[in-house]
């Protein structure tokens, strides 16, 4: 979906959010309906193509957005990133913690490669990002934080251990946060159930692909999540939305 002129609410509370993995899935789904709502969005991808198209089209629907490259596995590339929104738009309001990686399989298969691209990705990628945009919210006296977790947050299924295990991990580190915040920083965790993006299309494993694409007969759009994560942030500031689940209406898990 693009973002429409018509479709831009212009608003006086605009904020500044920062968007990971914008180039694709809810990433950019979120960036869109973000824009649409009035915020000035910041998207950050490996892939700059990608976010150059996005960007355009917000801007060219009445939206405001700019782009940089940005590899969350690296904690100085996503300090540069981070001091680059604050150069292009004076602060940082909300960071989107959405980029994520899903190469799912059993344990015994020892892809061991895999494992330590989901703790990098799905893990380190949250903290670094913490790390970068914190300092500057505790400094303006406030923020908030998203972190796009999973209903694998709270199960395990088979072949998914280290995915949910990195899952769990952002739950616990959202919780931690909100409470050390002392009221100045929100925390929303949004758990996704089954979403159409790519994260499947990094499955290597057999087993997993063919377990995976049984799984996702029944999945939401990207934009379902990106209204999740709209409703958080666009509550008033003495509100703070600090989790929510989204599924399928037909999904049974």
């Amino acid at each position: 979906m693009q973002t429409n002129r018509s479709e831009v609410r212009h608003r006086a509370d605009s904020k500044v959010v920062l968007v990971t993995g914008a180039s694709s899935g809810i990433g950019e789904a979120t960036a869109r309906r973000l824009a649409a709502d009035g915020h000035h969005v910041f998207a950050g991808a490996r892939r700059l193509q990608r976010l150059e198209q996005l960007a355009a089209e917000i801007t060219g629907g009445g939206g405001t957005a700019a782009f940089a490259r940005l590899d969350v596995t690296d904690a100085a590339d996503f300090a540069a990133f981070a001091a680059a929104a604050i150069e292009r738009f004076g602060r940082i309001d909300v960071l989107v913690n959405n980029a994520g990686v899903m190469p799912l399989s059993p344990l015994a298969a020892l892809r061991t490669g895999e494992w330590d691209r989901m703790i990098d990705v799905n893990l380190r990628g949250v903290l670094h990002g913490i790390a970068a945009a914190l300092p500057r919210m505790r400094e303006q006296g406030s923020g908030h934080i998203v972190n796009v977790a999973s209903v694998g947050a709270r199960e395990v299924s088979p072949t998914a251990a280290v995915y949910c295990a990195t899952k769990y991990a952002v739950r616990a580190i959202s919780e931690g946060l909100r409470q050390e915040s002392d009221g100045r920083v929100r925390v929303s965790l949004i758990s996704p159930g089954v979403t159409e993006s790519e994260l499947a299309d990094s499955i290597g494993d057999p087993e997993a692909r063919e377990a995976m694409r049984s799984y996702r007969r029944v999945a939401l759009p990207a934009r379902a999540i990106a209204d999740a994560i709209a409703y958080a942030v666009n509550q008033p500031a003495d509100v703070d939305v600090n989790e929510i689940t989204v599924r399928p209406t037909r999904s049974v898990q």
